[in-house]
């Protein structure tokens, strides 16, 4: 599928990979023009799950958590005035997961669709994803696992991506066989 205008992105960091016990401790968006936001999460009451090794990808500790986080409440209001249609994500499974906690802790709806970044791209682009995304990571310089800067990163790579998109606009002036 091609688009012509920009998507937004969505990136969440958690505190394990347990798909029953994680829980979102922050999330990044990079909005169609390229503007970054991202919120530190303050764990709601119910959120015990900790993982050292997680703390050591990401460098978030949960007391930073509990001390500069933003109630769960006020991300999901921030998200909701930012975002609207579909926004994408590269984790459709952990990042649908996280999001639907978030978003179920500060008793809200999202506003908007969480979408794999795979429905934007074609056959040709998924093959060049994961060299065009390295790529990005290289020139920006920027440390991976925030996330803004990993849902910039996606922001980033899908604009180079473009670049790979098969032409699927008839030939003018010539026909096509099948």
């Amino acid at each position: 599928m091609r688009t012509r205008t920009s998507p937004a992105f969505i990136d969440f960091e958690a505190s394990s990979l347990d798909l029953i016990a994680s829980y979102p401790i922050e999330v990044g968006i990079c909005l169609p023009d390229g503007t970054l936001h991202s919120w530190l999460i303050q764990p709601h009451v119910l959120w015990q799950d900790w993982s050292e090794s997680a703390e050591q990808v990401h460098g978030i500790t949960r007391e930073t958590l509990k001390t500069e986080g933003t109630p769960v409440s006020e991300v999901a209001a921030h998200l909701n005035q930012l975002l609207s249609g579909q926004v994408f994500c590269d984790a459709w499974t952990f990042d649908s997961f996280w999001l639907h906690r978030l978003f179920r802790a500060a008793n809200t709806r999202a506003s908007f669709q969480l979408e794999s970044i795979s429905m934007l791209l074609d056959a040709n682009q998924v093959r060049h994803w994961s060299g065009s995304r390295q790529q990005v990571i290289n020139r920006l310089g920027l440390p991976v696992h925030r996330a803004a800067n990993d849902a910039l990163i996606l922001h980033r790579t899908w604009e180079e991506i473009q670049l790979f998109a098969v032409d699927d606009e008839p030939l003018h002036g010539r026909s096509r066989q099948v």
